[in-house]
């Protein structure tokens, strides 16, 4: 089980390997308080299924080299939309009309945004 600070630490790597493949509107969610599932969700866009993909393949690199082992992923072939469970954060990438239409930010709606800047 990991430390608070490792995994805020793994959040901001994986906030760097979007950004790094220029996701669009990323937005981490923080959970703990209110689920038991994940300490995080990381919700990204991206504007076509290969960029969407690089964008995951940026973030199992980045987390992989943060310590972190994915548990899971789905949706790799159709890059749509890709979830990556690495236990304590769950990465979602989406195009932005399953994004639109999904909108996690409204379901996930009690949880706690963290601010951009305490990202970098």
């Amino acid at each position: 089980m990991k430390e608070a600070n490792e995994i805020f630490e793994g959040v901001k790597a994986a906030y760097k390997g979007l950004d790094d493949k220029l996701a669009k509107d990323i937005k981490v969610l923080e959970i703990k308080d209110i689920s038991p599932i994940a300490d995080y969700f990381i919700i990204a866009s991206g504007t076509n299924s290969n960029q969407i993909k690089a964008m995951a393949d940026s973030v199992e690199e980045a987390l992989y080299k943060a310590g972190f082992r994915l548990n899971h992923s789905e949706g790799m072939q159709t890059g749509s939309w890709i979830l990556l469970d690495f236990s304590d954060i769950i990465v979602h990438l989406f195009n932005e009309e399953d994004r639109n239409f999904y909108n996690l930010e409204r379901i996930w709606g009690d949880a706690k945004e963290v601010a951009p800047d305490d990202l970098k």
